[in-house]
């Protein structure tokens, strides 16, 4: 293995914040809005349906613009190091301690990529799906994870909350795939009868480094 290349949001980012100021901006108790979205997650239904059914006639696009011009200081739906899980950073150094490249790389506006780097965390590179114009589970998206990453695919680690995006498509991409049990979907999907197709299961980004170095 050379190098380990991660999902973005609830592998990294803690998005409970940035769920809960939506949840003001609908006027939707946040526990109600926090319900919902488990609701719909565990019937297999998209994030989305939760604004929809919140708001009907929910258009995200325009939502956020109208956010942005009403706010244009303020976080919204964006992230800075306050919402960073406290994990990341010593199990990046610990990786990187080892020789092994890391790298980001998610589904996730452009504005993601400026927030991450200014964290200034120790990783080789940061790429986000909007500036690459596909997202996961598209393959493609992971043919330019293997393109940036200059190794071959079977000597990537894929780590990510979800079978579905992060751990099916990256390993019939010839990739290994790590779950991560880590926010609504990532407890979910450890569930799941096919959460044995990864080639392990986290409790934590900081059992990473160890379980790497035992598989020689």
């Amino acid at each position: 293995m050379r190098s380990v290349v991660f999902d973005v949001g609830e592998t990294l980012i803690d998005e409970t914040r940035i769920f809960a100021r939506w949840a003001d901006r609908l006027g939707v108790p946040r526990l109600a809005f926090f319900g919902l979205m488990g609701g719909m997650l565990a019937q297999g239904r998209e994030l989305m349906d939760v604004f929809r059914v919140v708001k009907p006639g929910f258009d995200l696009e325009a939502e956020s613009a109208a956010w942005r011009a009403e706010e244009p200081d303020s976080l919204r739906e964006s992230f800075d190091s306050d919402d960073l899980y406290p994990d990341v950073r010593p199990a990046f150094a610990a990786l990187r301690g080892m020789g092994l490249s890391v790298i980001i790389a998610g589904n996730q506006p452009l504005s993601a990529a400026p927030a991450l780097a200014a964290m200034d965390l120790p990783v080789d590179q940061i790429h986000v799906s909007d500036a690459w114009g596909v997202a996961k589970p598209d393959p493609a998206f992971f043919t330019r994870v293997g393109e940036v990453a200059g190794t071959g695919h079977s000597e990537i680690l894929y780590v990510g909350d979800r079978i579905d995006n992060d751990v099916i498509p990256a390993q019939e991409a010839g990739m290994r795939a790590a779950l991560l049990r880590r926010g609504m979907l990532g407890y979910l999907h450890a569930e799941r009868p096919d959460a044995k197709r990864a080639d392990v299961v986290l409790n934590g980004l900081d059992e990473l480094p160890g379980w790497i170095a035992d598989q020689g």
